[in-house]
C-alpha cells in the first residue's frame, strides 16, 4: 500500500530511529539524582520521569503500529519524529518537574509511533533472504546499542556537561532522521487508505496503559493492594472488550487471526519472555556493579560495552545458523545460549573482578540474545502482508514492552524478598543472584515455548532465509 524507494535511506531511517527510541529508555537513569537535586523531587515523583515514558510508550504501541498502515508510513514517521523532537526540547528546557514528566510522556507517545514502524518498514522494503537478514541485524544492533549506550551517555553527559543534555541530544538525531525519512519513504497511494478502528484503539490503549501502570506502581502500592487489584481489574475488562470488538470489526486494529499463526504467536511469546529476562538482568547487573562491586555510574555503564559487542556478533553471525538449521532452531539456540550467560551472571558475588565475574557471561549472554533478537523479528513478520505489517510489528513491540515492565516488577520483588533488611554486600549479592537466575529461567522458558509454537519450515523455504 505504500510506495517505497531508496532502500538505503529507509534502512538509515530505521537504524537511527530505533537507536534513539532505545537510547531514551535508559538515558535518563544515571541522570536521576541530578534531576532530583535541581527540582527537589520526592523519590516517588522522580520515578515518574522513567515511568511516564514506559507507560505511554507501551500503552500506545498497538495504535502506533496500525497508524502506519492507515495514514501512511512516511506520514506516521514524520509525526512521530516531530512529537519526539518537540518533547525532547521541552524536557531539556523544563524549569518545572511536572513539565519534565509531561515531556517524558510525550516522548513515549512519539516512540510508540516510531518503534513498530521501524520493523514494519524492513518487512515491506526488503525481500526475504540476505537483504532482509542484514536489515534485521542492523535493526537489532541499533536497539541493543541504543539501550547500552544510553546508560554510558547518561553518566558522561550528567558528569561532564549537564543532565539536560540527555534530552537535548535527541534534537540532532531527529533532524537527521527527518531528512532520511523524507528521501527514503514514499507516500500513501490514493484509494488504499484503510479505516482506523477507533473503538478498538480506545479500548486497547486504555487497557494497556492501565495494565502497565498497575505493574510499574507495584513498588509503591504492592501487588495485593486495593489500588493495584482495581487497576488490573479495569485493565482486564478493557482488554476483554477490545478482543470482543476486534472479533467483530471489519477492519480491526489487530486481527485476532494473527494468533493462529504459530510463527507470530511463538515470536511474541519469545519476545515477552526474553525482554522480561534481559531488561531485568540489566537492572540487577547495574545494581550489582554499583552496590556490591562499588563501580561508579560511568564505570558501570562502560562495563556493558562488551555486551553490546557480543550482541552485534550474534546478530550478524546468526545467518549461517538460520541457513543451515532454519529459523526455529536458531531462535531456540539463541534463547538458550542467552539464558546460560544470564545464569552465569547469577553466580557472581562480592569481591570479584570484571574479568573473573562479568566478561565471560557478558559474551555468552549477548551473543545468544543478539542472535535470538534478530530471528525473533524475522519470525514475527514471516508471511505478514504489507497491509498488516504495522499491526504485526506493533503486536511484537507491545509484547516486548509488557514483558519488560512485568519482568522487572516481579523480579524486583524476588530480589527484595531474598535480601530482606540486610544491606550488606553479601545480602545484596544474594538477592541479585536469585533474580538473575530467575531471569535466565524466563529466557530459557521463552525459547522452549517458541520451539514448540513456531512451525518447522518446509525444506524449499528453509534455504533462502538468511541466505
Amino acid at each position: 500500500m505504500t510506495q517505497l524507494n531508496r532502500p538505503a535511506a529507509v534502512l538509515a531511517t530505521v537504524v537511527i530511529v530505533q537507536f534513539m527510541v532505545s537510547l531514551d529508555l535508559s538515558v535518563v537513569n544515571v541522570a536521576l539524582p541530578a534531576i532530583r537535586s535541581e527540582f527537589g523531587m520526592s523519590a516517588t515523583a522522580l520515578q515518574w520521569v522513567v515511568n511516564a515514558y514506559i507507560v505511554v510508550f507501551g500503552g500506545f504501541l498497538l495504535l502506533g503500529g496500525r497508524l502506519g498502515d492507515v495514514i501512511g508510513r512516511r506520514n506516521t514517521m514524520l509525526i512521530g519524529l516531530g512529537v519526539f523532537g518537540v518533547a525532547s526540547l521541552v524536557g531539556g528546557l523544563a524549569q518545572d518537574p511536572a513539565l519534565l514528566i509531561v515531556a517524558r510522556a510525550a516522548q513515549g507517545l512519539g516512540a510508540a509511533a516510531l518503534s513498530p514502524l521501524s520493523l514494519a518498514l524492513i518487512s515491506v522494503t526488503f525481500e526475504e533472504g540476505r537483504a532482509r537478514t542484514k536489515a534485521m541485524s542492523l535493526w537489532g544492533a541499533s536497539t541493543m546499542l541504543g539501550g547500552t549506550l544510553g546508560v554510558v551517555a547518561s553518566g558522561v553527559l550528567t558528569d561532564f556537561v549537564d543532565w539536560r543534555w540527555v534530552f537535548l541530544i535527541n534534537i540532532p538525531i531527529v533532524i537527521v532522521a527527518v531528512v532520511t525519512a523524507v528521501t527514503g519513504i514514499g507516500g500513501l497511494r490514493e484509494g488504499e487508505r484503510p479505516r482506523l478502528d477507533a473503538l478498538g484503539a480506545l479500548l486497547v490503549t486504555a487497557g494497556m496503559i492501565l495494565l502497565i501502570l498497575g505493574v510499574v506502581r507495584t513498588d509503591e502500592q504492592g501487588w495485593a493492594s486495593g489500588a493495584t487489584v482495581a487497576t488490573f481489574a479495569v485493565a482486564v475488562i478493557l482488554l476483554a472488550g477490545f478482543v470482543l470488538v476486534e472479533s467483530r470489526a471489519s477492519e480491526p486494529l489487530m486481527r485476532l487471526g494473527l494468533f493462529a499463526h504459530g510463527s507470530v504467536l511463538g515470536a511474541n511469546v519469545f519476545g515477552f519472555m526474553i525482554t522480561a529476562g534481559q531488561l531485568a538482568a540489566f537492572y540487577f547487573l547495574s545494581l550489582h556493579m554499583q552496590n556490591v562491586l562499588q563501580y561508579s555510574p560511568v564505570a558501570a555503564g562502560l562495563a556493558f560495552v562488551p555486551f553490546s559487542i557480543g550482541a552485534v556478533i550474534g546478530m550478524f553471525g546468526v545467518g549461517p545458523i538460520v541457513r543451515r538449521f532454519g529459523q526455529r532452531a536458531a531462535l531456540v539456540a539463541g534463547g538458550l545460549l542467552g539464558a546460560l550467560g544470564i545464569a552465569w551472571f547469577g553466580l557472581a558475588g562480592p569481591g570479584g573482578s570484571f574479568a573473573a565475574q562479568l566478561l565471560g557471561p557478558s559474551m555468552v549472554a549477548s551473543i545468544g540474545i543478539g542472535a535470538g533478537f534478530v530471528v525473533m523479528g524475522a519470525v514475527a513478520m514471516q508471511g505478514i502482508s504489507a497491509e498488516e505489517a504495522g499491526m504485526a510489528s506493533g503486536l511484537l513491540n507491545s509484547s516486548r514492552q509488557l514483558g519488560g515492565a512485568i519482568g522487572l516488577a516481579v523480579l524486583t520483588t524476588v530480589a527484595a524478598a531474598v535480601t530482606g533488611e540486610d544491606r550488606s554486600p553479601q545480602a545484596l549479592s544474594d538477592g541479585y543472584s536469585a533474580a538473575l537466575l530467575m531471569c535466565a529461567a524466563l529466557i530459557a522458558a521463552g525459547a522452549v515455548v517458541a520451539g514448540v509454537l513456531v512451525p518447522r519450515p518446509e525444506k524449499k523455504q528453509a534455504a533462502p532465509v538468511g541466505a
